[in-house]
Protein backbone atom coordinates (compact mmCIF):
# COMPACT_ATOMS: atom_id res chain seq x y z
CA UNK A 1 0.00 0.00 0.00
CA UNK A 2 2.58 2.28 1.04
CA UNK A 3 4.34 1.60 -2.36
CA UNK A 4 1.42 2.41 -4.69
CA UNK A 5 1.00 5.85 -2.74
CA UNK A 6 4.53 6.80 -3.00
CA UNK A 7 4.15 6.14 -7.04
CA UNK A 8 1.41 8.02 -7.34
CA UNK A 9 2.63 10.99 -5.35
CA UNK A 10 5.69 10.65 -7.78
CA UNK A 11 3.51 10.72 -10.18
CA UNK A 12 1.69 14.00 -9.37
CA UNK A 13 5.47 15.61 -8.79
CA UNK A 14 6.43 15.12 -12.07
CA UNK A 15 3.14 16.12 -13.39
CA UNK A 16 3.69 19.28 -11.70
CA UNK A 17 7.38 19.77 -12.70
CA UNK A 18 6.66 19.63 -16.47
CA UNK A 19 8.18 22.32 -18.26
CA UNK A 20 5.08 22.35 -20.74
CA UNK A 21 1.74 24.47 -20.72
CA UNK A 22 -1.55 22.47 -19.68
CA UNK A 23 -3.41 20.96 -22.84
CA UNK A 24 -6.40 22.49 -23.99
CA UNK A 25 -8.59 19.08 -22.31
CA UNK A 26 -6.23 19.76 -19.31
CA UNK A 27 -7.13 23.57 -18.80
CA UNK A 28 -10.93 23.16 -19.24
CA UNK A 29 -10.69 20.18 -16.56
CA UNK A 30 -9.06 22.51 -14.44
CA UNK A 31 -11.28 25.68 -15.22
CA UNK A 32 -14.35 23.38 -13.84
CA UNK A 33 -12.09 22.36 -10.92
CA UNK A 34 -11.46 25.90 -9.86
CA UNK A 35 -15.09 27.24 -10.84
CA UNK A 36 -16.13 24.82 -7.55
CA UNK A 37 -13.50 25.98 -5.58
CA UNK A 38 -15.29 29.45 -6.33
CA UNK A 39 -18.37 28.66 -6.08
CA UNK A 40 -17.91 27.61 -2.56
CA UNK A 41 -16.13 30.01 -1.31
CA UNK A 42 -17.39 31.94 2.13
CA UNK A 43 -19.13 34.68 1.25
CA UNK A 44 -16.61 37.13 3.17
CA UNK A 45 -13.40 36.19 1.97
CA UNK A 46 -14.72 36.07 -1.56
CA UNK A 47 -15.83 40.11 -1.37
CA UNK A 48 -12.11 41.18 -0.23
CA UNK A 49 -10.84 39.02 -2.68
CA UNK A 50 -13.10 40.61 -5.26
CA UNK A 51 -11.97 43.91 -3.54
CA UNK A 52 -8.14 43.04 -4.50
CA UNK A 53 -9.14 42.15 -8.01
CA UNK A 54 -11.04 45.57 -8.37
CA UNK A 55 -7.88 47.70 -7.14
CA UNK A 56 -5.35 45.70 -9.30
CA UNK A 57 -7.56 46.13 -12.64
CA UNK A 58 -7.56 50.04 -11.30
CA UNK A 59 -4.03 49.95 -10.97
CA UNK A 60 -3.60 48.55 -14.30
CA UNK A 61 -5.54 51.24 -15.57
CA UNK A 62 -3.87 54.17 -13.75
CA UNK A 63 -0.77 53.09 -15.43
CA UNK A 64 -2.46 53.32 -18.65
CA UNK A 65 -3.84 56.59 -18.26
CA UNK A 66 -0.23 57.79 -16.70
CA UNK A 67 1.16 56.70 -20.18
CA UNK A 68 -1.73 58.44 -22.13
CA UNK A 69 -0.43 61.37 -20.64
CA UNK A 70 1.82 62.38 -22.64
CA UNK A 71 -0.06 63.40 -26.08
CA UNK A 72 2.84 63.80 -27.89
CA UNK A 73 3.24 59.85 -28.79
CA UNK A 74 1.39 59.00 -31.46
CA UNK A 75 -1.74 56.91 -31.73
CA UNK A 76 -0.48 53.44 -32.90
CA UNK A 77 1.99 53.86 -30.11
CA UNK A 78 -0.30 54.87 -27.44
CA UNK A 79 -2.94 52.08 -28.01
CA UNK A 80 -0.01 49.33 -28.34
CA UNK A 81 1.73 50.21 -24.67
CA UNK A 82 -1.00 51.21 -22.93
CA UNK A 83 -2.30 48.02 -23.48
CA UNK A 84 0.84 46.29 -22.33
CA UNK A 85 0.72 49.14 -19.13
CA UNK A 86 -2.89 48.10 -18.50
CA UNK A 87 -1.73 44.06 -18.18
CA UNK A 88 -0.65 44.95 -15.19
CA UNK A 89 -4.08 44.39 -13.37
CA UNK A 90 -4.53 40.79 -14.45
CA UNK A 91 -1.32 40.39 -14.02
CA UNK A 92 -1.92 40.60 -10.30
CA UNK A 93 -5.08 38.86 -10.15
CA UNK A 94 -4.19 35.85 -11.87
CA UNK A 95 -0.17 35.91 -9.97
CA UNK A 96 -1.83 37.27 -6.69
CA UNK A 97 -5.00 35.68 -6.46
CA UNK A 98 -8.59 37.42 -6.38
CA UNK A 99 -11.65 37.20 -8.06
CA UNK A 100 -12.85 39.14 -11.24
CA UNK A 101 -15.59 39.55 -12.14
CA UNK A 102 -15.05 38.90 -16.19
CA UNK A 103 -12.64 35.69 -15.55
CA UNK A 104 -15.35 34.49 -13.22
CA UNK A 105 -17.96 33.77 -16.12
CA UNK A 106 -15.87 30.82 -17.16
CA UNK A 107 -17.48 29.59 -13.74
CA UNK A 108 -20.16 28.25 -16.49
CA UNK A 109 -17.82 25.34 -17.54
CA UNK A 110 -18.64 23.67 -13.95
CA UNK A 111 -22.25 24.41 -14.19
CA UNK A 112 -22.20 22.49 -17.82
CA UNK A 113 -20.87 19.32 -16.21
CA UNK A 114 -23.23 19.96 -12.93
CA UNK A 115 -20.84 20.46 -10.70
CA UNK A 116 -22.27 23.74 -9.26
CA UNK A 117 -25.73 24.80 -9.64
CA UNK A 118 -27.17 28.01 -10.44
CA UNK A 119 -27.33 29.50 -7.10
CA UNK A 120 -23.87 29.03 -6.91
CA UNK A 121 -22.54 30.70 -9.81
CA UNK A 122 -24.68 33.48 -9.84
CA UNK A 123 -24.19 34.30 -6.22
CA UNK A 124 -20.35 34.46 -7.17
CA UNK A 125 -21.03 36.96 -9.75
CA UNK A 126 -23.52 39.09 -7.91
CA UNK A 127 -20.92 38.98 -4.62
CA UNK A 128 -17.11 39.87 -6.96
CA UNK A 129 -19.23 42.16 -9.25
CA UNK A 130 -20.03 44.14 -6.11
CA UNK A 131 -16.45 43.27 -4.39
CA UNK A 132 -14.59 44.45 -7.48
CA UNK A 133 -16.82 47.89 -7.29
CA UNK A 134 -16.05 48.42 -3.84
CA UNK A 135 -12.21 47.47 -4.88
CA UNK A 136 -12.11 49.98 -7.54
CA UNK A 137 -13.65 52.75 -5.73
CA UNK A 138 -11.02 52.27 -2.53
CA UNK A 139 -7.97 52.61 -5.55
CA UNK A 140 -10.21 55.50 -7.01
CA UNK A 141 -10.40 57.70 -3.75
CA UNK A 142 -6.33 56.31 -2.91
CA UNK A 143 -5.01 57.23 -6.49
CA UNK A 144 -7.16 60.89 -6.47
CA UNK A 145 -5.26 61.89 -2.60
CA UNK A 146 -1.64 60.30 -3.92
CA UNK A 147 -2.36 63.78 -6.97
CA UNK A 148 -1.37 60.86 -9.92
CA UNK A 149 -3.60 63.09 -11.70
CA UNK A 150 -1.45 66.27 -11.44
CA UNK A 151 1.35 64.43 -12.99
CA UNK A 152 2.71 66.28 -16.61
CA UNK A 153 1.54 69.20 -15.24
CA UNK A 154 -2.01 67.77 -14.89
CA UNK A 155 -2.12 66.10 -18.51
CA UNK A 156 -2.46 62.52 -16.87
CA UNK A 157 -5.90 64.24 -15.32
CA UNK A 158 -6.65 65.20 -18.55
CA UNK A 159 -6.26 61.90 -20.14
CA UNK A 160 -8.14 60.40 -17.55
CA UNK A 161 -11.20 62.67 -18.01
CA UNK A 162 -11.12 61.65 -22.27
CA UNK A 163 -10.53 58.26 -21.60
CA UNK A 164 -13.79 58.18 -19.29
CA UNK A 165 -15.79 60.49 -21.84
CA UNK A 166 -14.95 58.20 -24.92
CA UNK A 167 -17.16 55.26 -22.74
CA UNK A 168 -20.13 56.96 -22.14
CA UNK A 169 -20.52 58.87 -25.46
CA UNK A 170 -20.97 55.59 -27.40
CA UNK A 171 -24.97 53.93 -27.95
CA UNK A 172 -26.08 51.13 -25.93
CA UNK A 173 -25.39 48.20 -28.40
CA UNK A 174 -22.32 49.48 -29.25
CA UNK A 175 -21.18 49.11 -25.44
CA UNK A 176 -22.69 46.02 -25.07
CA UNK A 177 -20.97 45.03 -28.84
CA UNK A 178 -17.43 46.01 -27.43
CA UNK A 179 -18.12 44.29 -23.73
CA UNK A 180 -18.58 40.62 -25.64
CA UNK A 181 -14.70 41.04 -27.49
CA UNK A 182 -13.43 42.36 -24.78
CA UNK A 183 -14.51 38.97 -22.35
CA UNK A 184 -13.59 36.68 -25.18
CA UNK A 185 -10.12 38.35 -25.30
CA UNK A 186 -9.95 38.40 -21.69
CA UNK A 187 -11.26 35.25 -21.03
CA UNK A 188 -9.23 33.66 -23.53
CA UNK A 189 -5.99 35.59 -21.21
CA UNK A 190 -7.74 33.94 -17.59
CA UNK A 191 -7.53 30.37 -20.20
CA UNK A 192 -3.85 30.66 -20.83
CA UNK A 193 -3.46 31.86 -17.17
CA UNK A 194 -5.12 28.88 -16.10
CA UNK A 195 -2.90 26.62 -18.43
CA UNK A 196 0.58 28.17 -17.71
CA UNK A 197 2.82 26.61 -14.52
CA UNK A 198 5.12 29.43 -13.64
CA UNK A 199 4.65 33.31 -13.36
CA UNK A 200 6.78 33.75 -16.67
CA UNK A 201 3.89 31.48 -18.66
CA UNK A 202 0.89 33.29 -16.96
CA UNK A 203 2.49 37.15 -17.75
CA UNK A 204 3.61 36.35 -21.27
CA UNK A 205 0.38 34.72 -21.99
CA UNK A 206 -1.39 37.93 -21.33
CA UNK A 207 0.09 40.17 -22.74
CA UNK A 208 -0.83 39.82 -26.07
CA UNK A 209 -5.06 39.59 -25.73
CA UNK A 210 -4.98 41.48 -22.70
CA UNK A 211 -3.28 44.75 -24.99
CA UNK A 212 -5.76 43.59 -28.09
CA UNK A 213 -8.55 44.66 -26.11
CA UNK A 214 -7.01 47.65 -24.51
CA UNK A 215 -5.94 49.10 -28.16
CA UNK A 216 -9.39 48.33 -29.80
CA UNK A 217 -11.03 49.94 -27.40
CA UNK A 218 -13.32 47.51 -26.18
CA UNK A 219 -15.29 47.72 -23.11
CA UNK A 220 -14.63 45.90 -19.59
CA UNK A 221 -17.07 46.73 -16.53
CA UNK A 222 -14.79 45.98 -14.14
CA UNK A 223 -12.32 48.66 -15.38
CA UNK A 224 -14.50 50.90 -15.92
CA UNK A 225 -15.34 50.76 -12.23
CA UNK A 226 -12.20 52.76 -11.95
CA UNK A 227 -12.25 54.88 -15.17
CA UNK A 228 -15.77 56.38 -14.80
CA UNK A 229 -15.36 57.30 -11.39
CA UNK A 230 -12.29 59.09 -11.86
CA UNK A 231 -13.57 60.91 -14.70
CA UNK A 232 -16.40 61.94 -13.05
CA UNK A 233 -14.47 62.77 -9.49
CA UNK A 234 -11.91 65.40 -12.35
CA UNK A 235 -14.77 66.55 -14.34
CA UNK A 236 -16.41 67.78 -11.13
CA UNK A 237 -13.06 69.53 -10.56
CA UNK A 238 -13.19 71.39 -13.65
CA UNK A 239 -10.89 68.88 -15.41
CA UNK A 240 -12.18 68.29 -19.16
CA UNK A 241 -15.19 69.77 -20.55
CA UNK A 242 -18.23 70.57 -18.56
CA UNK A 243 -20.90 67.52 -18.19
CA UNK A 244 -18.27 65.38 -20.12
CA UNK A 245 -19.28 62.30 -17.34
CA UNK A 246 -22.29 62.12 -15.79
CA UNK A 247 -23.68 59.26 -13.29
CA UNK A 248 -26.23 58.20 -15.57
CA UNK A 249 -23.79 58.22 -17.98
CA UNK A 250 -21.76 55.80 -15.61
CA UNK A 251 -24.72 53.97 -15.00
CA UNK A 252 -25.36 53.48 -19.20
CA UNK A 253 -21.83 52.09 -19.36
CA UNK A 254 -21.74 49.28 -17.13
CA UNK A 255 -25.27 47.90 -17.69
CA UNK A 256 -23.82 47.48 -20.91
CA UNK A 257 -20.74 46.12 -20.75
CA UNK A 258 -21.25 44.14 -17.91
CA UNK A 259 -23.99 42.09 -20.17
CA UNK A 260 -21.85 42.03 -22.67
CA UNK A 261 -18.71 40.92 -20.81
CA UNK A 262 -20.64 38.12 -19.46
CA UNK A 263 -21.82 36.93 -22.88
CA UNK A 264 -18.36 36.93 -24.18
CA UNK A 265 -16.91 35.08 -21.16
CA UNK A 266 -19.58 32.56 -21.51
CA UNK A 267 -18.85 31.93 -25.34
CA UNK A 268 -15.59 31.17 -24.41
CA UNK A 269 -16.14 29.15 -21.53
CA UNK A 270 -18.54 26.99 -23.68
CA UNK A 271 -17.09 26.46 -26.75
CA UNK A 272 -14.33 24.80 -25.07
CA UNK A 273 -16.62 22.71 -22.40
CA UNK A 274 -18.10 21.43 -25.68
CA UNK A 275 -14.96 20.90 -27.12
CA UNK A 276 -13.00 19.03 -24.16
CA UNK A 277 -15.39 18.13 -21.80
CA UNK A 278 -17.97 16.18 -23.74
CA UNK A 279 -14.98 14.73 -25.69
CA UNK A 280 -13.57 13.04 -22.18
CA UNK A 281 -17.10 11.73 -20.91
Amino acid sequence: MEAKDSVTLDEKCIATMKPDALSPAETEAKTEGIGVTKAGMATGKCFVSAMLAGAFIAFGGMYFCVFLGDPTIPFAAQRMVGGICFCLGLVLVLCCGAELFTGNSLMCCAKASGKIGWAGMLKNWVIVWFGNLAGALVAVALIYFAQVYAMNGGAVGQAMVSVAAGKVSPDWFTLFAKGIMCNILVCLAVWIGFAGRTVTDKVIGIILPISAFVACGFEHCVANMFFLPTGLLLNSMGIGAEGAITMGGILFNLSAATLGNIVGGVLVGMAYWYIYAKRAK
